[in-house]
């Protein structure tokens, strides 16, 4: 009697045990990125193309994954600490980031612009050439890019960094700076809510994004690289640049 009920106690703990349990990841965003990923000021959570098209990517692929904002210029430590799993963030894939990072495939690909005033007249050569202050998101690959060529080809210019390329524009349409730098995204983005600017003209090569992990996670790199590649053949990948960006 006794070895059955033991097994009968066995056979209900097991029962209520599920088959496996689903790994889950967690995703660090960059809070101040639209419209690839930000909080939403009405629900207070992640919301963005990178956060619903990782969203997407962990249900078809069979994890669970949460989004934590953070600050951008601490977000590779953060992962290297274990803190985050991933950095799917509109984040672009550079030399000096692959030295400690690995990325997925690229999954998209976006320029750089310089934003001005409305009223500005202000070109890209005059930018770069004239003793004006540009503005810039601090962590970012435009910054050590527009730092280092500052540098090398001794442009006069005064680099203001910013936490996010929102407070970059706060500053640009308060006059205290007079361009900023950024991904076109979030340029169009500031455009598209009525802000007072405008983009002045493209500059350097465009950024490809992708998603960053630590080198040894080869599984979720796996996982991330197939569920893009399953997104991208998707009717959903349409639906998300629509509701995104306009496409």
């Amino acid at each position: 009697m006794k070895k059955i009920a033991a097994c009968a106690l066995l056979a209900a703990v097991l029962a209520a045990v599920p088959a496996f349990a689903k790994k889950s990841f967690v995703n660090g965003i960059d809070p101040n990125y639209p419209p690839f990923a930000y909080v939403d000021e009405k629900t207070g959570q992640p919301a963005g193309f990178d956060v619903d098209s990782m969203n997407w990517i962990a249900k078809t692929m069979g994890f669970e994954v949460t989004h934590k904002p953070m600050a951008w210029d601490g977000i590779i430590p953060a992962l290297l600490a274990k803190q985050i799993d991933m950095v799917d963030s509109g984040m672009s894939i550079t030399p000096d980031r692959a030295k400690v990072v690995q990325f997925s495939d690229p999954y998209w690909t976006v320029s750089r612009v310089f934003l001005v005033a409305a009223d500005s007249s202000l070109t890209p050569a005059e930018i770069l050439t004239q003793k004006i202050r540009v503005g810039v998101q601090r962590g970012t690959s435009e910054a050590s890019d527009i730092k280092k060529e500052q540098q090398e080809k001794k442009y006069p210019f005064e680099l203001r960094f910013y936490d996010s390329a929102p407070l970059a524009v706060e500053d640009l349409l308060n006059g205290r700076i007079q361009a900023a730098l950024m991904d076109e995204l979030p340029a169009n983005d500031a455009i598209e809510k009525g802000r007072a600017v405008k983009k002045a003209g493209v500059h350097g090569t465009p950024d490809q994004f992708g998603v960053a992990m630590r080198k040894e996670d080869t599984e979720l790199h796996a996982l991330v690289n197939e569920g893009y590649k399953k997104l991208l053949a998707d009717p959903y990948w349409q639906e998300l640049q629509k509701k995104y960006l306009n496409k």
